[in-house]
């Protein structure tokens, strides 16, 4: 279900909980919000609609969309790089630090732990999304 965005900054600034796989239904309305906001938006963070929950979804190279649950990053390259981000539910660009690469562990759809090694815009993605589970705006 397409979901309305958070703009409160107030909410946003506070901590996710992990996911439990009572949350998959997060997948659904994670998907469907980016998808309805793909013009403007490359990912999103269960926060960003309102639930406090460690999830999170990104827009893939190849245009596919990947749903990560309790996202954790593992590991960071040793490049690290000023960034100008935006965010749906914040005005304006903001600068930031980012890693140009990460190693980040997570949970799939099917609740499978994964791991993927991340790099360039995909990196930065996700690092940025992992910032709003952490209660972390740029």
């Amino acid at each position: 279900m397409i979901k309305k965005i958070i703009r409160d900054e107030k909410f946003l600034s506070i901590p996710s909980t992990d996911c439990t796989q009572e949350d998959l239904y997060l997948y659904d309305d994670l998907m469907d919000t980016l998808k309805a906001n793909s013009e403007d938006c490359v990912g999103l963070a269960a926060n960003m609609i309102g639930v406090s929950k460690n999830a999170i979804i990104f827009l893939e190279q190849d245009g596919s969309y990947t749903v990560m649950f309790n996202p954790q990053i593992l590991s960071t390259g040793a490049n690290s790089y000023l960034a100008s981000e935006g965010c749906l539910s914040l005005v304006g660009k903001r600068k930031t630090m980012r890693f140009m690469e990460i190693d980040v562990m997570f949970l799939n759809k099917n609740f499978r732990q994964k791991v993927r090694h991340l790099d360039g815009l995909q990196a930065k993605i996700v690092q940025h999304e992992i910032d709003h589970t952490k209660g972390i705006l740029i």
